[in-house]
């Protein structure tokens, strides 16, 4: 009852209510929120404390940047969700907050695609070394189940491709990535998707933000051959997985295409499934039969290891989450 409460005094207020309902549309920083609502930063600065303090908004922090977004927790969560959806589709200020939204996305979207435009050249010339990235997305489809994917992490999420392939799988999906500027082009992507149960996070691979147990699906899509250590990935990886999760990771076989390491960065030119086997042993995961994608000078791999669905282990917090406030 408190939790209500407190939300209900939190929101009560005409600029709160404003922001929630543009929150909902996305992740937004204080600039974005003073340039749509045209008052001063600190004033909406205090706004979005108060909201997050009721629980009703999330805040990320990303490099010198905070994003906020309506919060999915809890009864606050659920509060701020039914909220929004009783805001008036012909309310004036409401209206012209949306609109003024539109041009904050279509400014970062202008600032995405020129991202990507400046990179897409080197992408597209590693694309037409292996197989259509279609093939690849139908048989990852293939390897997952159709009843849901449950929570799902994408680890290096790039441009948010794998939270668009399983939209439809999944009840929440969060990517990260250590680019500020492929965030960008992944937010604005999934914008024009049109969802609102994602989210974006800049994070260490190595070093995941995230308590254990806490996925039921982690996909690392074409990221392992960047790792200087991808073994500790995977066993990052494998923490935050709840116990019958999934880890499934997509990259190259071995190759000896040398103009990938030294033009395009890669650590390593692909993995055996003797090696991926052996990382997946390590961290607690059962291997499943590799499915191969031959192309034209690359083969791309899907491995899949689960962690036993009675794992008490995995269901347990660490040391350190139990010791935490």
């Amino acid at each position: 009852m408190d939790e209500l409460l407190q939300g209900l005094r939190a929101v009560a207020e005409p600029t709160r209510l404003r922001i929630l309902g543009l929150c909902a549309h996305g992740e937004l920083t204080v600039s974005d929120l003073t340039h749509i609502l045209g008052q001063s930063q600190p004033r909406v600065s205090r706004h979005l404390k108060l909201m997050v303090d009721a629980g009703l908004l999330e805040r990320f922090q990303e490099g010198q940047y905070a994003f906020y977004r309506i919060s999915e927790k809890g009864c606050s969560g659920s509060l701020a969700g039914t909220l929004v959806d009783l805001l008036p589709d012909n309310d004036a200020a409401h209206t012209l907050d949306l609109e003024r939204l539109e041009q904050v996305k279509q400014a970062r979207a202008k600032k995405a695609e020129a991202y990507f435009r400046k990179n897409a050249a080197q992408w597209d010339e590693i694309r037409k070394l292996y197989v259509d990235d279609a093939e690849v997305e139908a048989a990852l489809r293939r390897l997952v189940p159709e009843d849901g994917l449950g929570e799902l992490l994408d680890i290096g999420t790039g441009t948010g491709r794998m939270i668009e392939v399983f939209a439809d799988r999944y009840t929440r999906a969060v990517g990260i990535d250590s680019s500020r500027e492929m965030l960008g082009v992944a937010r604005t992507r999934l914008d024009r998707f049109g969802v609102r149960n994602w989210q974006v996070r800049q994070a260490d691979m190595y070093a995941l933000p995230l308590p254990s147990a806490s996925f039921d699906t982690v996909t690392v899509h074409m990221v392992l051959h960047y790792a200087e250590q991808p073994e500790r990935v995977i066993a990052e990886a494998s923490r935050v997985l709840r116990p019958g999760g999934r880890l499934v990771i997509i990259d190259f076989a071995p190759h000896h295409s040398e103009v990938l390491r030294h033009e395009h960065a890669h650590r390593r030119l692909g993995f055996s499934d003797d090696e991926v086997d052996r990382w997946f042993r390590a961290a607690g995961l059962a291997p499943s039969s590799t499915v191969r994608l031959p192309g034209r000078s690359l083969t791309v791999c899907l491995w899949c290891g689960r962690r036993a669905a009675n794992d008490a282990a995995a269901a347990a917090p660490s040391q350190t989450e139990r010791s935490a406030p």
